[in-house]
């Protein structure tokens, strides 16, 4: 399914893609929460487009626009025959990936170990930028193992502007290749935040966005009053509510939603579309255990859907939002 995008892109907010996480129903599920965040998908590599079952790992719902992929790689040549493909599913903006620093990621040569060759990136995304018919960014970290990130960051943006890219993401934390995992290096470095700071002043022409330990929307507005945009990753997937439930208010928008309970009844029908074709409730409801975290009933609906979501129907995500409107009439 080829859907064509005529979203214009303001991205104040953004939800980081993560794998496993960020997939078509988690996505489905934010946008309801907000009609402006910019969604990512997770990534995907160029090599599984060019070679895989490309409607598999390209479709997507078109409530979920803006939406951007973000693509893996490190070969000019694959990364533009991915982004020629890619163009004809119409996401909002093609991400190219330079910080994950799983050890998969690592053996592929690409990710964050491509902050050690900035000259092959701005070849990658110079590709890339040939085929595409829309903006082509581009997602870092501040460095990797012993570099110097105060030296290093500074040149790879500097790379990247003049390679054309004018939007970057920045996970204002090194990525450690050898020692910690995907998860320890998302918690373990240190946030250098003043650099990523300074990457906006040093570069003001370049829409720079920080990402890397956000957890409140008041943390979102207080970065607002320097970057141009700020990414969130974990906070948004597991208290998706305190996030981006009054998300739009950033844009001056009025939220579309007054309460998790509607964005919960507002899920339904595409649950029960889900369900009709075959798929199962936890493939959707996963995505939206932290939807009321810290309201009363919370910990009734994560039990309902986690013990009954993996072999029940829709009987089981009803049981589960009774446990919060029981809950909030008590």
């Amino acid at each position: 399914m080829h859907l064509k995008s005529l979203t214009c892109i303001d991205p104040l907010l953004s939800v980081a893609p993560m794998m496993d996480w960020t997939d078509r129903h988690c996505r489905v599920f934010h946008r309801l929460m907000s009609r402006h965040a910019l969604l990512y998908t997770e990534m995907v590599t160029a090599p599984a487009i060019v070679h895989g079952d490309r409607a598999r790992l390209l479709d997507y719902d078109a409530i979920e626009h803006p939406v951007a992929l973000q693509l893996g790689g490190s070969d000019p040549a694959e990364l533009r025959q991915a982004t020629q493909i890619a163009a004809d599913w119409g996401y909002d903006e093609i991400n190219l990936n330079v910080g994950c620093p799983s050890d998969r990621v690592q053996s592929g040569l690409f990710g964050a170990v491509l902050m050690k060759t900035p000259d092959l990136v701005a070849e990658c995304v110079s590709q890339m930028m040939a085929v595409s018919p829309v903006e082509v960014t581009v997602k870092c970290r501040i460095g990797v193992d012993d570099q110097i990130a105060e030296e290093v960051l500074p040149h790879f943006v500097a790379t990247m502007r003049d390679a054309g890219v004018r939007r970057i993401a920045i996970h204002a934390r090194k990525a450690w290749l050898q020692g910690l995992s995907p998860r320890e290096n998302r918690e373990i470095p240190p946030l250098d935040y003043p650099l990523v700071h300074r990457m906006k002043q040093d570069f003001p022409d370049l829409h720079l966005s920080l990402n890397g330990g956000v957890a409140s929307l008041d943390e979102v507005r207080e970065h607002l009053r320097v970057m141009d945009g700020v990414m969130v990753g974990r906070a948004a997937y597991h208290q998706p509510w305190d996030i981006l439930g009054a998300a739009d208010r950033l844009w001056e928008d009025t939220p579309p939603y007054a309460s998790g309970v509607e964005v919960a009844q507002a899920m339904r029908p595409y649950i029960l579309d889900h369900l009709a074709t075959g798929g199962r409730l936890h493939q959707i409801t996963r995505h939206m255990l932290g939807l009321f975290h810290g309201q009363p009933g919370a910990r009734g609906w994560k039990r309902t859907l986690s013990e009954g979501a993996s072999r029940g129907g829709i009987e089981v995500y009803d049981a589960a939002l009774a446990q919060i409107t029981t809950a909030l009439a008590a």
